[in-house]
């Protein structure tokens, strides 16, 4: 990176990132790993991959000698390095700990520590007058981005990765020792395939809308992609829109209270099933819930235990919001009240115990009309249900993702699963986030791995940034061994 500011517009310090220990190799060479995916999970694979390899304790067999080092491949669907670019708000800030990056918790040494970043940036003295452990999103991008920016030369953007399909060995075995990953580049179209001894798929999740909601629609936009269609689909500042936001997380609050600053002519309704937002905790002994330590004792819970132990720590993630902006978006509507106490006629509100029944476009007035019944136990009078109708020009949904992407891209070696698993058809995954296959028709020394998706055996955390570091480290050790002796 040159001196000019980034696409967020911070300012770098004249210096380019430094050069990664992984090395490019040819397409038609055998890879000793590819990870499907570039985001957070695998940049921190990456980072740790690096720092196994730099480290003074490294194994010879890896660092002195290029026919043994690691041929690594990087396959990711964006055409450069981005994290929620959707929700790069302004003043939006990091929920977690600078110090939870993506080294630091594994090696406080590293050269890929938020606080090294922020000395080769120029800005370590005044980040640390801001007195904060949380520093704003945009900035933590930008971090991530740095990070990235070390490893172009083994990280292949613009390819989506269309399927993984097993390869046998020509030895008498003729069990699997390697697999080919298919991908189609987005500009071109043109698809080409890569072989690995092990693949580790962490693509992260696809967002996820209400049933009743159409998919692709205009005028429906997941938060995901919030702040690239806002200038398309609400394109004058001063016009009297009618807005729905749907969500009660974080999220969904965020976009609620931007909204506000964006458009100051336009009525705002953020819809919830709960009866109030909820702030997190983020109190000390509940952050323990994503300390590193914490999945092993999770994933070595009885199931039925293991799930009410994840559903009762959902609450500190999930459909909540962070004190300080809740107490600033209460002001905001307690300041509505002030001049005028018919609530109805607010600008903003928070229209709390509503389901949505039905999303319904109409394409005349060029809106939609959302269709929602109150889940309050009363009724109107001759015991009809409470329902309304509502229309909006646009609508936000911010209700979460989906993180099943693995199920397509795996179909292929469905019948590499072991026996056990044909009942339920669920892929299976070990402590060190390896799926389970059949032992008589995959050798040792080829794998699969699963990152972002394991929720309901590894625990709340593994969906989050907190325990990338950590997880990292341990996914090196789990691929390629002890590099680190």
């Amino acid at each position: 990176m040159s001196g000019s500011p980034s696409r967020l517009g911070i300012q770098a310090r004249p210096s380019a990132p430094g050069r990664s220990k992984l090395t490019p190799a040819p397409v038609d060479e055998l890879y000793d790993l590819i990870c499907v995916g570039f985001g957070p999970a695998s940049l921190a694979i990456a980072i740790a991959l690096h720092d196994a390899l730099s480290s003074e304790n490294a194994d010879p067999a890896f660092t002195k000698s290029p026919t043994h080092q690691p041929k690594v491949a990087f396959l990711e669907r964006q055409k450069g390095f981005a994290w929620h670019a959707g929700m790069l708000l302004p003043g939006a800030k990091m929920q977690i700990s600078f110090i939870k990056d993506l080294a630091t918790l594994r090696n406080p040494k590293s050269d890929f520590t938020f606080l090294n970043y922020l000395h080769r940036r120029n800005r370590l003295v005044q980040f640390t007058n801001l007195g904060t452990f949380l520093p704003l999103r945009i900035e933590y991008e930008d971090y991530m981005r740095w990070c990235a920016g070390w490893f172009e030369d083994v990280v292949n953007y613009g390819e989506e990765v269309i399927s993984v399909h097993p390869e046998r060995a020509l030895s008498s075995s003729g069990k699997v020792n390697a697999f080919t990953v298919r991908s189609r580049n987005v500009i071109s179209g043109n698809v080409s395939s890569r072989r690995a001894r092990h693949i580790v798929i962490a693509v992260g999740g696809k967002p996820k809308l209400p049933s009743s909601f159409p998919i692709d629609h205009p005028k429906i936009i997941h938060s995901s992609q919030y702040s690239e269609a806002l200038p398309r689909t609400l394109g004058e500042r001063d016009s009297p829109y009618r807005i729905a936001v749907i969500g009660a997380g974080q999220s969904a609050a965020e976009i609620f209270n931007d909204l506000h600053s964006r458009y100051p002519n336009a009525k705002t309704s953020l819809i919830i099933k709960d009866s109030a937002l909820r702030p997190s905790d983020d109190s000390p002994f509940v952050n323990e819930i994503f300390d590193p330590e914490r999945v092993d004792e999770i994933y070595n819970q009885a199931p039925e235990a293991r799930k009410a132990s994840i559903l009762s720590d959902r609450v500190t993630n999930y459909g909540v919001v962070r004190l300080e902006l809740l107490e600033h978006i209460y002001a905001d509507l307690y300041t509505q009240r002030l001049r005028n106490s018919d609530e109805s006629q607010w600008q903003n509100r928070i229209l709390t115990n509503r389901s949505i029944d039905k999303c319904e476009s109409l394409p005349q007035e060029n809106s939609i009309r959302l269709h929602m019944t109150c889940v309050k136990e009363f009724r109107r009078p001759g015991g009809r249900l409470n329902m309304e109708a509502r229309d909006f020009d646009a609508v936000f949904v911010a209700t979460g993702y989906v993180r099943n992407a693995h199920e397509e891209m795996l179909k292929p070696i469905r019948h590499l699963m072991p026996k056990s698993n044909s009942l339920d058809c669920a892929w299976r995954v070990s402590r060190n986030y390896r799926v389970s296959l059949d032992e008589l028709k995959v050798e040792e020394s080829a794998g699969i791995w699963l990152q972002g998706c394991n929720e309901s055996t590894h625990g709340l955390s593994d969906t989050l940034l907190s325990i990338l570091a950590t997880r990292g480290g341990e996914m090196v050790e789990s691929i390629f061994g002890n590099i680190s002796r």
